[in-house]
């Protein structure tokens, strides 16, 4: 379809996609963009923020990029778009040969008014040549959010438009449905650098959505439960895992429902014959990780369940977002459990973000849990976190049936007491040992048997204690600290409460159907498995750096024997099976740092061959002793001392002798006369 620059926006909103007018937000957001001001605008999915750089693409002179996260989002972008006779391309790894010289052919002859690709491009030296050939002069950033180191989903490729964007200097309209006020300030600043763009902020709401969350009981029962009171209709069930995809994905089928799997262990081709399933049929559930649906215009989607608790609000206002897109009404729930909660720290604890990262990302989960563990309307809750107000819904599973609330302020009292008498130097499963006085040895060794707390708790069980701390997380009265590998901190919001200034109610529902059950299966104790993630993560940083797997630089068993054993010096570390002499010379260091905190002092290389053996201690008591008389036992004598090498060779040898010492290199009549008597003396009484 041939289009003029001179025709209106409205006039092409009709003639073109076929709507009479702008859904509310839109008209403002499309004349700014078709201006060409920077333009960052926040709109709820479902709220037509793809129009709003389609249309201005058409109003304007030259060729619109659009970068976009996902080949499915752009492929199905491009193919609506192609419908309604707009010359659109995408340049994506997905494509065929023949599509891709189509583009390339199409952008030669100034024929495409949109050209689609991925963020990774960008690191091509000749894409920046290409987009000038092709008279580029607007930029636009789908999914906007994916820019932001603080944002769910995070890219690095995306660093490079703002980059882009200085050397095509053309104006660029960033997108996102979810963005709080932390990650906007983060794309103004890598997209926008020292400009500012003209901000829409269109709201959160989708009123049509109802709101459910659940503790998880039987998850695959409660899955199939929930799928059956909706048979016929589509829907997404989102996990955490592949396996878990496949797994859920195998049950539905079984129980008679047109349903598949869909991740990233999947190859090209069978992802996108489920993505095209899922566009033309009326009935199929697709079983995803958070790789699917990001972008998919299917409007009729009529639930979205969570199998397993999201990374974060962020991800989970995304992921419900894609149900009802057509205003009808449409369901949502959302199942978690402490399990949940334990993989979802690790992952922030194992991943190679600064501290100042992984500490924004635990407040982000203790959001998602006070939305889980919300006392009264969901949607207030969920709304007030991106700053909106809002009256009770009346469409969430805590309108139709409040929540049973008690008065807390004693038992997180004695929480906090324990937290602050550890010196906030301990997690979850110490912590709940101290409350209901179970002297373990870690207990024991650390005299907290005797401290004021120690049994204050007996009168709630392990389980009700582990929801009670749960509950506090969600209301971020205390974090993990990823710095000391898990420890609860206490933020200010606690304080209050710890004075006895201010009083809390937290769901009696959720303490009173805790039970104690078999202890999960879990490589290292809970209260380890912070250290465990942050020896991954630097396994996973060295892994990446040498381009090898990272079993090559140590093995799961090591890692785990270094998280139960915690050694503290070079010697410790060399005693951890796996830890071979070579290993420890290139690595030990680095473990030891994340281990103990700090750098270990650095050992010439004639000692760090004796790590781990007795003939290390040996090296350091000589040594310390050469120290002592290196000016004589008087002081006043010259000075002499022994080089690595030769105190190696006598920790190794340990001579019995003067004979046998003076045999040793290094070792001459001035030497043997200053340390031998000394030295031998020594070597005798260990």
């Amino acid at each position: 379809m041939q289009t003029d620059i001179s025709d209106t926006p409205e006039t092409l909103l009709a003639r073109v996609f076929g709507f009479p007018d702008f859904r509310p937000g839109q008209a403002e957001i499309v004349e700014a963009v078709r201006q060409g001001q920077d333009t960052l605008a926040i709109m709820p999915t479902g709220g037509g923020k793809s129009l709003c750089f389609q249309l201005p693409a058409l109003c304007r002179d030259g060729l619109t990029l659009v970068i976009s996260p996902l080949i499915a989002l752009m492929r199905d972008q491009v193919r609506g778009l192609q419908e309604v006779g707009v010359a659109a391309g995408a340049l994506t790894s997905g494509n065929t040969e023949a599509e891709t010289d189509a583009v390339y052919s199409a952008l030669a002859q100034g024929a495409l008014k949109l050209l689609y690709i991925a963020p990774e491009r960008l690191a091509s030296a000749g894409t920046i040549d290409m987009l000038r050939r092709a008279g580029c002069s607007l930029i636009a950033v789908d999914e906007a959010h994916c820019v932001s180191q603080w944002g769910h989903d995070f890219r690095p490729d995306y660093l490079r438009i703002g980059e882009l964007r200085r050397t095509l200097d053309v104006p660029l309209a960033a997108f996102t449905a979810t963005a709080d006020a932390e990650t906007r300030a983060e794309i103004i600043k890598r997209l926008f650098g020292a400009g500012s763009p003209k901000i829409f902020l269109r709201g959160f709401d989708r009123p049509n959505i109802r709101l459910n969350f659940m503790v998880k009981n039987r998850p695959r029962d409660q899955i199939l439960a929930y799928a059956q009171a909706r048979r016929g209709q589509s829907g997404i069930v989102y996990c955490a895992t592949r396996a878990r995809t496949e797994s859920i994905a195998q049950a539905l089928s079984d129980a008679g429902h047109n349903a598949r799997a869909y991740h990233g262990g999947m190859d090209a081709h069978t992802r996108r014959m489920v993505e095209e399933l899922f566009q033309r049929d009326d009935d199929l559930i697709v079983v995803a990780t958070i790789a699917f649906g990001m972008g998919v215009d299917k409007p009729d989607i009529r639930w979205v369940a969570h199998a397993d608790l999201p990374k974060s609000i962020e991800s989970y206002y995304q992921e419900i977002g894609r149900a009802g897109r057509d205003g009808a009404p449409a369901d949502t729930m959302t199942l978690f459990g402490q399990d949940d909660i334990r993989l979802r720290r690790a992952q922030i604890d194992e991943s190679p973000a600064p501290v100042e990262r992984k500490s924004a990302d635990h407040a982000r989960l203790n959001a998602l849990l006070g939305l889980a563990e919300a006392t009264a309307c969901r949607r207030q809750v969920l709304l007030s976190y991106f700053g909106e107000v809002s009256s009770p819904c009346g469409n969430c599973d805590l309108c139709t049936t409040p929540a049973r609330l008690f008065d807390a302020t004693t038992p997180v009292r004695k929480a906090l007491s324990a937290i602050l008498r550890t010196g906030e130097n301990f997690g979850v499963g110490h912590l709940v040992d101290i409350l209901t006085g179970t002297a373990t040895p870690k207990v024991r060794d650390r005299g907290h048997d005797q401290l004021p707390t120690f049994a204050v708790g007996k009168d709630l069980s392990r389980a009700k204690w582990q929801a009670v701390f749960r509950q506090m997380m969600g209301r971020d009265l205390v974090r993990p600290d990823p710095e000391r590998h898990g420890a609860l901190r206490m933020t200010e919001a606690a304080r209050p409460i710890l004075r006895g200034d201010a009083e809390i109610h937290l769901r009696e529902d959720s303490i009173s159907t805790a039970r104690d059950g078999p202890a999960p299966k879990m490589l290292v104790s809970e209260e380890d498995a912070p250290l465990l993630s942050a020896l991954k993560a630097k396994r996973r940083a060295l892994a990446e750096a040498a381009r090898v797997p990272a079993y090559v630089i140590f093995t799961d068993r090591t890692l785990i024997e270094m998280t139960e054993r915690r050694p503290d010096s070079m010697d410790a570390m060399a005693q951890i099976t796996g830890v071979g002499a070579t290993k420890l010379e290139r690595y030990g260091a680095a473990f030891l740092q994340v281990i103990t905190g700090d750098t270990p002092a650095p050992h010439h290389p004639a000692r760090r061959k004796l790590a781990g053996r007795d003939a290390g201690a040996v090296y350091d008591d000589i040594a310390d002793l050469v120290r002592e008389l290196e000016r004589g036992a008087d002081g006043t004598q010259k000075l002499l001392t022994l080089s690595p090498g030769t105190l190696r060779a006598i920790a190794e040898n340990k001579p019995a002798t003067l004979a046998a010492l003076t045999r040793i290199k290094g070792m001459d009549d001035g030497r043997v006369v200053r340390f031998g008597d000394a030295i031998l003396s020594r070597i005798h009484a260990m």
